[in-house]
């Protein structure tokens, strides 16, 4: 009776114990902070819920030259063949953290030698055991054995399958983020597609106008001949030339770069890309329909990245926590086992199996468990704050972009008018300058002006597209 009552004792001792391992600290208070998801309620006084990111990119970008150039990145570009190898690892660790929390099961044998001291309880034994008639134990006595061994860890928490829903969570994010990387990467050929036909553009015109000033030239050339003009006056104009055809091998390098830079993104060495610069200027931006900005939380994938990112931050948090509660394991072993390799088969004496279970907990000394804990704590306050970061990133580069397509569409139409007095003005120029009613310098500023206002013409228009394709990105379009 008293052997019992000390036994009920020990087991009301280890059971305080265990109550007392398994409380968090009260100094450790979880902040609960929720993600705000809020986005104003339209783009600009528009509340269509037609929405251009909805589109595949086939679709939206008509060039096939394009198209081509982008299918190819999208299968060879290298940094999204890391990423989808990281998708994998990814995919990987849902498994490995799935087996975490099934039994172990291993299968082996051994053999070995074993001398004990006759002093110990063991020795002493052996020491009157007979293991034939007349023959005693040997002092080193052979040990072979062969069996199964089984250990599993009862997941009482949920510590190890929230484990495996932070994996799961993990591996759906890398997946937004590898579509992510598609946006960015259509978009940037697309920019760099556009920037490219738009320096072929320029070139040309570079082109036309160094003819159009050798001819200026050779027009002084006769005036001063006729002293109607100094030397200085042909002077300035074959500098005129000289500067314009240095713009020509500034404009042949930019080229070679944006080239490369597409043959980078599509993962092939330096070669020419094929395009059609002829209609450049006839491209019309397309209509952008930006729909409702609740729909960039289900469109933009750096949104969803960061949503998966924030959920397992979350989950994180209920790990750390359950490191604060016992853990049950369990282990069992079945096998045979004898002194001669002989005798394992002699059944059922050389069975043997065993079943174990131990329950223990953090008591003393949880430094190491609180920090595990206060950094979780800490990360998922990071990721609500991540997670609102990417909204409002996302609404303000669209709103941004839908500007610049308003401002850029009356920037050209000035660009264009400017551009057509300025051509005017170039003939008119050198008619005054052949009836002496102009000065030369009159001519060279004017084929200058003329210049700067196409080259300017130009670029405003590759600005047009590039913010189509950019607004096209922020919608969240282009993954699809």
């Amino acid at each position: 009776m008293m052997k019992n009552k000390k036994t009920n004792n020990k087991l009301i001792i280890f059971g305080i114990l265990l109550l007392i391992s398994a409380c968090v600290p009260k100094s450790l208070v979880l902040i609960n902070k929720n993600e705000s998801k809020y986005v104003p309620e339209r783009f600009n006084n528009a509340q269509d819920s037609t929405n251009t990111a909805k589109t595949v990119w086939k679709d939206y970008f008509t060039d096939p030259n394009l198209a081509a150039l982008i299918d190819t990145a999208l299968h060879n570009n290298q940094e999204l063949n890391i990423t989808l190898q990281e998708i994998e690892i990814a995919r990987n660790e849902i498994g490995a953290r799935k087996g975490e929390y099934l039994p172990f099961v291993t299968l082996g044998g051994g053999a070995g030698l074993e001398k004990v001291s006759r002093y110990t309880s063991q020795g002493a034994s052996d020491a009157s055991t007979e293991i034939k008639p007349g023959t005693g134990t040997p002092e080193v006595l052979p040990n072979t054995y062969f069996g199964a061994f089984a250990s599993w860890e009862v997941d009482i928490w949920h510590k190890l399958r929230n484990a495996r829903k932070v994996a799961v969570a993990n591996y759906l994010a890398s997946v937004e983020g590898k579509n992510f990387l598609v946006t960015n990467i259509v978009a940037e050929i697309a920019n760099s597609y556009y920037e490219l036909v738009a320096l072929d553009n320029e070139l040309d015109i570079i082109k036309k106008n160094i003819v159009v000033l050798t001819n200026a030239l050779s027009i002084i050339r006769q005036e001063k001949d006729a002293a109607k003009v100094t030397e200085l006056a042909v002077r300035r104009f074959e500098a005129e030339v000289y500067k314009t055809q240095s713009l020509q091998y500034d404009i042949q390098q930019k080229i070679t770069v944006a080239e490369n830079r597409i043959n980078f993104l599509v993962g092939s060495f330096p070669h020419h890309i094929q395009r059609n610069s002829q209609r450049f200027n006839e491209l019309m931006p397309n209509k952008v329909y930006t729909g409702i900005p609740t729909q960039l939380l289900q469109n933009r994938p750096d949104i969803r990245q960061a949503e998966l990112k924030l959920e397992a931050a979350k989950l994180d948090v209920s790990v750390a926590k359950a490191n604060f509660y016992p853990s049950l394991r369990l282990g069992a072993s079945l096998g045979f086992r004898a002194y001669n390799p002989l005798y394992l088969a002699n059944l059922p004496v050389s069975l043997i199996s065993s079943l174990a279970g131990d329950l223990a907990g953090p008591l003393i000394n949880k430094n190491a468990i609180i920090a595990m804990y206060k950094n979780a704590n800490s990360k998922q306050i990071q990721a609500v704050y991540d997670y609102e970061k990417t909204v409002l990133n996302a609404y303000i580069e669209v709103a941004n972009h839908l500007s610049n397509i308003d401002n850029l569409g009356k920037n050209y139409e000035m660009k264009n008018n400017q551009v057509q007095a300025l051509t005017q003005s170039t003939e008119i120029s050198l008619k005054l300058f052949k009836s002496a009613r102009a000065d030369y310098m009159e001519v060279l500023l004017t084929q200058r002006d003329v210049l700067e206002s196409r080259m300017e013409l130009i670029e405003t228009r590759m600005k047009q597209m590039n913010v189509l394709v950019n607004t096209y990105r922020a919608l969240g379009g282009g993954w699809n």
